[in-house]
């Protein structure tokens, strides 16, 4: 008790001596103003403000509420500070606060750059709250270089510099408004949905997707383009590789895949073209395997092409000077189904490969190396990250000990970390690149969509909704879209557990990708040659059913095209634009 009443009495020492020295000040000032008469000195001396009185009174132990006139107050007060009638004591303290020049509740006078690099580390909210302080806070509290910073950190903006917008608060303000309204056009189904055409007559084999540009591959041979991220987009065809004098039907589409900066397409007959989006259509490198192709991969980002025929899985890419050549050939023991580059490798390419029950690790400088192996139990879907790879895996019925499960491993040290699910069906997809961190998404024959938690091997959330099994799936931080064998499209809240609306097409859903506003699925027929209808029927509605579907969404509804040309101004009004069960979002031409 004694040392917190000597600690007391220090504060309370301080204090006074702080007062005092100013009112010596405003003794000083008011000397060196011009004698006046005593009587109206006396008739223009005020009482001291409401702050001064109420630190009086707590020094001195008494009622914080007096506020007595103070005979070393100087003169210079105006007569509206003083405790007149209607002034309150919160009125007087905010008067006197602004009075003030330097920052409050600093000791010492800081420098602007150093005050800023402390509020550096406030948010939002408290940076709100300071700005309410004084007018010095407030000056600090909307610098542009913290809502710049703020607006970097929550992922606005991110290709920008600060002195692309003149208020950053602003832009930061503007930026969570669109992903509110995109949020609540995702959750109630409004705007806008497109078929992207194609010529009668051709069935579609595969489709790709990246950043709003798709690639899709058909029957006749043909590769074409869309660019979703503009209305008045069109369908460009990129050259084949056979030319027209070649005799004979050119072969089927295998497999299309795109990247930024990429096109490749995989026929039937084994080549492979390779398109740059920069320059034209005509393919900037070709090459050609003795077999069927299996499986095509391509890097997310820069020129790495991988293919799978036979027993043999080839590597391409360009050299330092631009020609394209062979990295890399692998020979593996069994037939590939699934192949993928890993994103983000520095140096040479590294491939992982499921080949039915064995799992390859393909790297230049360890050529063959097994991740993972157990006989009887083949590999159903497999995705890679920059360091996992994930995979299903089915068992048989004289292993009904071990259900089928997705395997987690880590491509740095070939160890296995996690062994997640426990269910009947076989895992028919799995998301992992695109997923949130430490999430990971799957689909399965069971007819569930399963979310799990990387740190926990725990399943978050399992929804039910397509009957004849999950053929696609992905997710983001808050919703979920998955694909069905039945050609249903579900999207869900994936914190909640709900389903927010489905979409409805007659083939299986072969491939979903969305950013957030945006949407893109595909309905790939299964049978590329139907029977009872020929590839050069004349009677459209007989072969419409059978030629599968691809479908773009967009749901920003600030940037629906105000300037190209709408879909309705280049329709030949002979055909239905879409099915749906919500008209808001069935056509584009309900915004007219």
């Amino acid at each position: 008790m004694a040392e917190g009443s000597a600690e007391l009495e220090l504060f309370r020492r301080r204090w006074r001596e702080e007062l005092a020295g100013g009112a010596k000040r405003r003794r000083r000032e008011a000397a060196a103003e011009p004698a006046a008469g005593p009587e109206s000195r006396r008739s223009a001396e005020p009482s001291e403000p409401g702050y001064l009185a109420l630190a009086r009174g707590l020094l001195d132990g008494g009622a914080p509420a007096c506020r007595s006139p103070s005979p070393v107050r100087p003169a210079e007060e105006p007569a509206g500070d003083g405790g007149g009638d209607g002034d309150d004591l919160l009125g007087q303290l905010i008067r006197d606060l602004n009075e003030i020049n330097e920052v409050p509740f600093f000791d010492i006078q800081l420098p602007y750059e150093l005050a800023l690099k402390i509020f550096q580390y406030l948010g939002k909210t408290e940076l709100g709250r300071c700005a309410q302080v004084s007018r010095t806070w407030k000056v600090l509290a909307e610098d542009e270089v913290l809502w710049y910073r703020l607006c970097q950190q929550e992922g606005y903006l991110l290709d920008t510099s600060i002195s692309d917008h003149s208020c950053w608060k602003l832009a930061l303000k503007d930026c969570r408004v669109r992903e509110r309204t995109l949020k609540t056009n995702w959750k109630n189904r409004i705007g806008a949905v497109s078929q992207l055409q194609y010529e009668v007559g051709k069935i579609l084999c595969d489709v790709h997707s990246c950043d709003g540009v798709v690639i899709a591959g058909y029957t006749s041979g043909e590769v074409r383009l869309w660019d979703t991220r503009t209305w008045d987009y069109t369908a460009p065809i990129l050259e084949p590789v056979h030319g027209p004098g070649d005799a004979g039907p050119q072969p089927h589409v295998s497999f299309v895949r795109i990247n930024s900066s990429l096109a490749v397409a995989a026929y039937e007959d084994g080549t492979v073209s390779v398109w740059s989006l920069m320059f034209g259509r005509e393919p900037i490198h070709r090459y050609q395997h003795n077999q069927r192709i299996q499986a095509l991969a391509l890097g997310s980002a820069g020129a790495t092409v991988a293919t799978a025929s036979g027993f043999e899985v080839k590597v391409e890419s360009p050299n330092d000077r631009g020609f394209w050549q062979t990295t890399e050939t692998f020979e593996i023991q069994k037939l590939v189904n699934f192949l993928n580059l890993v994103p983000d490798v520095t140096g040479s390419p590294v491939t992982v490969a499921a080949a039915e029950d064995i799992v390859y690790l393909l790297k230049a400088e360890d050529p063959g190396k097994i991740l993972h192996s157990v006989y009887g139990q083949p590999v159903t879907c497999l995705d890679v990250s920059a360091h996992e790879a994930a995979f299903g895996v089915k068992t048989f019925g004289w292993l009904l000990n071990e259900p089928n499960q997705i395997l987690l491993y880590n491509l740095e040290t070939s160890q296995c970390l996690k062994k997640m699910g426990n269910s009947i069906g076989d895992f028919t997809c799995v998301n992992l690149q695109n997923s949130p961190p430490n999430m990971l998404v799957t689909g399965n024959k069971d007819r569930r969509v399963r979310v799990f938690d990387l740190r926990k091997s725990e399943s978050l959330c399992s929804l039910y909704a397509h009957q004849l099994g999950v053929s696609a799936v992905q997710m983001d931080d808050w919703k979920i879209v998955s694909g069905g064998e039945e050609g249903l499209v579900c999207v869900w809240d994936q914190r909640m557990g709900t389903k927010l609306w489905e979409m409805h097409a007659r083939h299986p859903v072969r491939h979903v990708w969305f950013n957030s506003h945006s949407l893109i699925t595909a309905n790939i027929p299964d049978e590329k040659t139907p029977r009872g209808t020929g590839i050069t029927d004349d009677e459209l509605t007989v072969h419409r059913k059978h030629r599968g579907i691809i479908y773009a969404y967009e749901f920003s509804g600030d940037q629906l095209a105000v300037e190209s040309v709408l879909p309705i101004c280049r329709s030949s009004y002979d055909e239905v634009t879409g099915y749906n069960y919500n008209i808001g979002l069935a056509v584009p031409y309900d915004n007219i």
